[in-house]
């Protein structure tokens, strides 16, 4: 288990600059002058060798989400995961939540893993707060993936009513009913259809790392006040931008924009794909190690 510990955020800036530049490692009995301050935040793994990629996991989900994606980059990458703040292994922080805050964990965690720059892949929430580290942190950020995701600003394309309807009462709901009615809203028809038992092994996955509800609410409010849309021409890491057609979590028109927006960036678009396209198109890991390899 790799924990980061926490310097008690919010105490002053030269405790965040001096966590930032010597958070370290905590495993095995290993341990630096921050791990005596005890209180654990974040949780990481690795898996693999080769050049570094992290993995930004979406709304409420912990770094176990991208079981389906460490086998295939881990053959090539050494793939480090880990739990966004408040769900899974790391510790809730009773502050509000932002984009800007989680980009910011990504870099400890970076830190953490004495990883000087990384290729980085974001889904969902975590393309947000992917896109917030290649624009505050940029000298890390080696290559950008940006899965299913959004810039948000004026110009975001909002999800159908249902979609706000469930997201609405997700909150007051069982983790099973929420897994369970999710499913329309994260999954194409042809998947439904088709391949029923991936999605059934997705809901296992999910349930079996259930969230406080407090954090997923912040992490929820985060990717409302999301907002790079005016600085995504900023962004000099090559960057692939990867949507499903059939996506509405968050409409593949926002994946063009994203596109559009950031210099030479290349769009893949999965025809017929829902918004968690991992479990749909499982080919696109391999396409995604690629694109990593060339970069």
């Amino acid at each position: 288990m790799n924990l980061i510990e926490d310097p008690l955020r919010g105490v002053g800036r030269a405790w965040t600059d001096a966590y930032l530049h010597t958070a370290r490692l905590v495993t095995h009995g290993a341990t630096s002058a921050l791990a005596m301050l005890g209180r654990p935040v974040l949780h990481w793994e690795r898996t693999g060798s080769g050049p570094p990629v992290l993995l930004i996991t979406g709304l409420g989900l912990s770094g176990g989400a991208w079981w389906r994606t460490v086998p295939v980059l881990s053959r090539e990458l050494g793939v480090i995961t880990f739990d966004n703040r408040g769900v899974g292994r790391s510790r809730a922080l009773l502050h509000a939540y932002t984009t800007e805050a989680m980009a910011d964990d990504a870099r400890v965690v970076l830190d953490a893993a004495e990883v000087e720059h990384a290729h980085v892949y974001g889904i969902s929430l975590g393309g947000m707060v992917a896109q917030q580290l290649a624009l505050r942190h940029p000298e890390r950020v080696r290559s950008l993936v940006l899965g299913a995701t959004h810039a948000g600003g004026p110009q975001l394309i909002r999800p159908d009513g249902d979609v706000i309807a469930f997201l609405r009462h997700r909150l007051a709901m069982r983790h099973e009913e929420a897994a369970w009615g999710s499913v329309p809203f994260n999954y194409s028809d042809h998947v439904r259809e088709e391949h029923p038992e991936r999605i059934a092994e997705d809901i296992r996955q999910r349930l079996s790392h259930p969230f406080p509800v407090q954090a997923y609410r912040a992490q929820m409010w985060a990717g409302a006040l999301h907002d790079c849309s005016d600085w995504l021409d900023r962004i000099t890491a090559p960057t692939l931008v990867v949507h499903g057609s059939e996506d509405r979590m968050i409409p593949v028109e926002n994946g063009r924009l994203i596109a559009e927006r950031i210099p030479n960036a290349e769009l893949l678009e999965l025809e017929g794909t829902g918004h968690l396209y991992p479990t749909e198109e499982p080919a696109v890991d391999q396409r995604i190690t690629k694109f990593l390899l060339e970069h």
